[in-house]
């Protein structure tokens, strides 16, 4: 008689995020497949902090890449962020 296997460990998928500057100069765009409506538009002083601390938040339980983008198209930040996945 054959033996079940060991069920496999779950699968936390990776969230990608980037942060690029809008075409028209008024703040940044957060881009993600995992948004439902993206691009996510900031502005001020501090929007590329709130978009990186948005993303982290929004990623929850998943692994999360950040890249932060130049107005030339090269990433001159990156943060990566482990997810809150707790096994009880």
């Amino acid at each position: 008689m054959a033996k079940n296997p060991a069920p496999a460990p779950p699968t936390i998928s990776t969230h990608v995020y980037e942060i690029r500057p809008r075409a028209d100069k008024h703040g940044i765009d957060l881009f993600s497949d995992v948004l439902p409506y993206s691009p996510l538009w900031y502005a001020g002083p501090t929007a590329i902090s709130n978009a990186i601390s948005f993303a982290k938040f929004n990623s929850g339980s998943h692994d999360a890449v950040i890249r932060v983008y130049d107005d030339t198209g090269n990433v001159i930040e990156t943060e990566e962020e482990a997810g809150d996945f707790k096994e009880f």
